[in-house]
């Protein structure tokens, strides 16, 4: 396996497993985290609730023991739609082959624990996709003004990270035009940045800190305010010596974040202005994710962890964690004996969807190669050289 080709596989290893731990305590506080397993989570856990069937909040969905939710569900749809299409895609495409997918396709809802169509598994915001592009008609490129801005688009966007690997700021385009058919505001800006962080992941010469700092010079808004707020955290807790702290360090991300962050402090209680479009306003899991991958210096297993234990959206922040991480360090960095319990418990096999996302990443980068060439020589031509 080369080098390209171990850091695809990683990418969805890592988003896959993130999406696992996270999923199993989603939208608790770290305090109840901490009360209910006896201590910070340390790896695959069970369901919060044991009757999860019907434990309210948690009903009808099985988190826990290694399920992964729509964060890779959508993930791993993505990759089929890059594998039909064999090219970089734009908005049009999303209606074009996404949507059917979404409406038509039965496959295996682990927490569901049953087949089912992601149609049926997705939340709100991301049903919204079929109805204003299949029943409504809507011009993709604008699809997404009006939705409720959440970092739906961003959980899915690491395909476009990796098609465009090297390439962030191209990344960060695509991004942009596919989560316009879903997303605007500050929940689009997020799927375009988080597209570019595994695409700055896949350079060579990468490190969390090239990373960091290339997302907050393509960043705009409030997002960017966040990034900021993110490294000013991060560069404080280093100087107090609380950076493996994990306690501490997430209490200090939540603090940093607090002032971008429209959910308010109850994440299953929204406050009034929860999820407005807003220039000033930031997605939460996004910049906590790259706060936690710079804190730790892009170590996989503390970075998941963290954001993990840092509850609330936590599978969310750790599937964006989790990638860039695997995107920076390759398969080994991850544990393998996650990785076996998600694909088993989930009923998934990540090494074919890889595959199959190598090998159409391969075509993409390779027709951009002679693109570019084509280019520079009509370049050169104009500037008479």
């Amino acid at each position: 396996m080369n080098w390209l080709e171990d850091r695809i596989h990683a990418v969805l290893q890592g988003a896959a497993v993130g999406d696992a731990l996270g999923g199993a305590i989603e939208g608790w506080s770290p305090e109840q985290i901490q009360e209910r397993h006896n201590g910070p989570v340390t790896g695959i856990v069970g369901p919060f609730y044991e009757n999860w069937k019907t434990a309210r909040p948690i009903a009808p969905y099985y988190k826990g023991d290694g399920h992964i939710t729509d964060d890779t569900l959508m993930t791993h749809a993505l990759v089929e739609v890059y594998a039909q299409a064999q090219r970089h895609l734009d908005a049009y495409d999303i209606a074009t082959y996404l949507v059917p997918k979404m409406m038509n396709e039965i496959r295996w809802v682990p927490e569901f624990d049953a087949e089912a169509t992601l149609l049926q598994r997705v939340f709100l915001a991301e049903k919204w996709i079929v109805a204003k592009l299949h029943y409504g008609h809507q011009d993709p490129r604008e699809a997404g003004v009006g939705n409720i801005v959440n970092c739906g688009a961003a959980m899915y966007m690491a395909p476009v990270g990796i098609v465009n690997a090297g390439n962030p700021r191209a990344a960060y385009l695509e991004g942009l035009d596919l989560a316009g058919t879903h997303q605007w505001s500050y929940g689009r800006e997020a799927a375009g940045i988080f597209a570019a962080a595994v695409a700055a992941a896949l350079q060579p010469e990468a490190t969390a800190q090239t990373i960091f700092n290339t997302c907050l010079e393509l960043a705009h808004d409030g997002t960017r305010a966040a990034l900021e707020a993110m490294l000013d955290v991060v560069e404080q807790a280093r100087k107090d010596g609380v950076v493996t702290d994990q306690t501490e360090l997430n209490r200090r991300l939540r603090d940093g974040i607090r002032p971008f962050d429209t959910v308010g402090e109850t994440y299953r209680e929204p406050a009034m202005d929860a999820r407005r479009a807003s220039r000033t306003k930031s997605i939460e899991e996004l910049p906590v994710a790259l706060g936690l991958v710079l804190a730790h210096q892009g170590d996989f297993v503390a970075s998941v962890l963290g954001a993990t234990n840092y509850g609330r959206d936590a599978d969310s922040i750790a599937t964006m964690a989790g990638s860039i991480c695997a995107a920076l360090g390759g398969t080994p960095v991850i544990p393998q004996e996650w990785i076996q319990t998600v694909e088993q418990a989930s009923k998934i096999s990540i090494g074919p969807v890889a595959d199959s996302l190598y090998t159409v990443t391969r075509t993409i980068l390779s027709d951009d190669l002679e693109r570019t060439r084509a280019e520079a020589h009509v370049t050169a031509q104009l500037l008479g050289e």
